[in-house]
C-alpha cells in the first residue's frame, strides 16, 4: 500500500517564543525545531508499522522552505522511504492543505496520515481540508488503525466509550495518542536518510484564506495570595470581588 504522511516543522517545546515584524511573524532565530510530535510519534510510526507488516511505501510531505529539510531527514531516518517538500513558506491551514491535496490527487495513495494537530496552532484543520479537497472520507482523532485488504478498521475515543469505524481506502485520518509509540532513529537509519530522495515541488497558486494581524503572548502568572485558614471572611470577599473564572 502507498501511504502519505503529512509532517510539520515546529519549535521544540522548551523553546523561548518571541515575535518580530510588529508581532506578525514568529522569530525563528536560535530556535531548535523538531517534527511535530503528533505527526512523528503516531502518524508516521503507524504508517511504517503497516508497511513493515504488509509491504508498500511511506512518503512524507511538508510545506515549507529549505530550513524544513533537517526535520524531514529526521523522518527519513525513522524509516520513511522518500520525502516531498512543497517549496513555499508555510501559510494558513487552507494554503497548506491545498498544496498537499494538489500533490496527492494523482499519486494514488491508499491512506493519507496527519497528526491530530500541530503543537503550534492546535487547529486540527489540515486533515479535514485535505479530505474535502480530495473528496475522500476523513476519520479524525483515530487512536487505532488496522487494514485488511482495502478495508480499514479504526478506533477513536468517544464520550463514555470507544467508537469503531470502518472505511474503504483511500481515506484521510488524523492520528491521536494510542496510534503508535515513538521510535528513536538508529545510526543505520540516520546514515540511510542522507541518500533517500527528497523531492522539491513548486507550489500551486492558492490564496491564503486568513491573514495574521498580530500574535500576543499570554499574560504572566499573577502573584499568589495566601489567606490565613482562620480568616474565611477575607477568602469569601476575595472570591466575590477579585477571583476570575477562566
Amino acid at each position: 500500500m502507498k501511504f502519505l504522511v503529512c509532517i510539520s516543522k515546529v519549535p521544540d517545546t522548551t523553546a523561548k517564543i518571541d515575535f518580530t515584524d510588529g508581532n506578525t511573524k514568529f522569530n525563528e532565530a536560535g530556535v531548535q525545531f523538531i517534527v511535530n510530535p503528533y505527526d512523528e510519534w503516531y502518524a508516521l510510526v503507524r504508517a511504517l508499522e503497516l508497511k513493515e507488516a504488509s509491504g508498500g511505501s511511506v512518503t512524507i510531505i511538508t510545506v515549507g522552505g529549505q530550513s524544513d529539510e533537517p526535520v524531514m531527514r529526521k523522518a527519513l531516518a525513522i524509516g520513511a522511504d522518500e520525502a516531498v517538500r512543497i517549496n513555499a513558506e508555510s501559510g494558513d491551514s487552507h494554503f497548506i492543505a491545498s498544496q498537499i491535496a494538489a500533490y496527492a490527487k494523482d499519486q494514488n495513495f491508499d491512506v493519507i496520515f496527519c497528526g491530530k494537530e500541530t503543537i503550534t496552532f492546535n487547529s486540527s484543520q489540515v486533515p479535514g481540508t485535505v479530505a474535502e479537497l480530495l473528496d475522500m472520507p476523513l476519520v479524525s482523532l483515530a487512536s487505532k488503525l488496522e487494514i485488511n485488504g482495502n478495508t480499514a478498521t479504526l478506533e477513536r475515543e468517544a464520550a463514555g466509550g470507544t467508537e469503531v469505524v470502518e472505511v474503504n481506502t483511500p481515506f484521510v485520518l488524523s492520528a491521536a495518542k494510542g496510534m503508535a509509540e515513538q521510535r528513536i532513529p538508529n545510526m543505520k537509519g540516520i546514515m540511510a536518510a542522507r541518500t533517500k530522495p527528497l523531492n522539491v515541488v513548486e507550489p500551486v497558486a492558492v490564496e491564503a484564506a486568513t491573514e495574521v494581524v498580530a500574535y500576543e503572548k499570554p499574560s504572566g502568572k499573577a502573584e499568589c495570595k495566601y489567606i490565613d485558614p482562620d480568616n474565611m471572611d477575607e477568602l469569601i470577599q476575595l472570591l466575590h470581588n477579585q477571583a476570575k473564572v477562566i
